[in-house]
């Protein structure tokens, strides 16, 4: 299968874990911030073929995973109106909340349904004229474009019983950050998916800043190998840039329609991420042309303090700090049928890549 079984291909595989033991002169941490990559990484063994001076670290690359409790609550609060119908993306229902998940929620007799796209949360807003429809955004720049298009569709339409709950985040201010924090990073392994939105010049300061290469990657075995070779020799080097792995999807440029839209729709704030605590300019709010599709603004809700889990390390597993094999929890009272923090709910999340890959 084009695409697939090349990228597959043992002798590639091979020949590329060689060149890697061949370059890896030194100590060297390189993270990957993308939940798609977490997922490969585990699923075809990629640290086993590594030498043991190459360490992969899981970052802050899950969307559900970093997003926080009080996000959470604040759409469970929103579920409890009776006038109120949630349209959520199925691996959102069962993050926990405080006291509560969306999950739970909907057991109870709440009005929450299961969507593909915005545009099936839109069809919902027609269908039912006399009920508020919130729809939960959250994720980077991949899942963005969608909800801004969805934005732009319900102002066309004037379907004014449509909002939007936005947790949108962008990001390259979370890489940053890892590195003022003092977390030892050597090279980035950067998002495939969101970079085929953005273009590789959102990393660009990354590389100046920081002295920190970054090789934007595909998801198959050759990519990721690949990637590690590339980033290996700009460290060997000393010369930082950003390279692209994934030509064959991403470009320069990025998708400027795209973009264009986020542009119009979104603006960028502070915002909260899981483990970080706030990060200036790395969430997306809802402009001000928009504004009356801002759940936050247009609708009330009596959302709950906020209380954290106990014993539960996803925050440092976000940032790198720790595996999720450390956590106390891993494998025990969480799992995958009974996840207790976010990392083990979503695919994308580095806690469920390692149980299901490495139990």
């Amino acid at each position: 299968m084009k695409y697939i079984d090349e990228y597959r291909d043992r002798e590639l595989v091979s020949n590329l874990a060689e060149k890697i033991a061949s370059v890896a002169n030194r100590q060297v941490a390189l993270m990957e911030v993308c939940g798609g990559h977490t997922w490969a990484m585990q699923k075809f063994g990629i640290p086993s073929l590594l030498p043991s001076n190459v360490k992969l670290m899981s970052g802050p690359g899950c969307p559900v995973c970093v997003t926080g409790k009080g996000f959470i609550d604040h759409v469970v609060a929103l579920s409890r109106r009776e006038d109120v119908i949630v349209t959520t993306f199925g691996d959102l229902m069962r993050v926990p909340g405080s006291s509560s998940s969306l999950e739970k929620e909907k057991s109870r007799g709440a009005d929450i349904r299961l969507v593909y796209s915005v545009l099936d949360a839109l069809d919902i807003a027609r269908e039912n004229p006399s009920k508020k429809v919130v729809f939960p955004g959250i994720g980077f720049e991949t899942t963005a474009p969608g909800t801004a298009a969805g934005i732009k569709n319900a102002a066309a339409e004037n379907i004014e019983n449509f909002f939007v709950l936005s947790s949108h985040k962008v990001m390259p201010p979370a890489m940053g950050t890892l590195i003022d924090e003092g977390v030892k990073i050597d090279g980035y392994i950067a998002p495939g998916h969101v970079s085929t939105i953005t273009g590789s010049g959102i990393y660009r300061d990354i590389p100046q800043k920081y002295g920190v290469g970054c090789v934007i990657s595909g998801f198959e075995p050759v990519d990721i190998l690949q990637s590690v070779y590339m980033l290996l020799r700009q460290i060997n080097k000393g010369r930082f840039c950003v390279e692209i792995q994934y030509k064959r999807v991403v470009k320069p440029e990025g998708n400027k329609i795209a973009l264009k839209m986020m542009e119009e729709v979104f603006e960028l704030r502070d915002d909260w991420w899981r483990g970080f605590g706030v990060i200036p300019f790395s969430g997306m709010g809802i402009g001000e042309k928009f504004a009356r599709f801002d759940a936050e603004k247009m609708i009330e809700a009596e959302v709950e303090k906020t209380v954290e889990d106990k014993g539960c390390i996803c925050g440092e597993i976000l940032k790198g700090l720790k595996r999720p094999d450390e956590c106390p929890l891993f494998g025990k009272v969480c799992n995958t049928v009974n996840p207790v923090g976010a990392c083990m709910v979503s695919h994308e999340g580095a806690c469920n890549a390692y149980y299901r890959f490495n139990s």
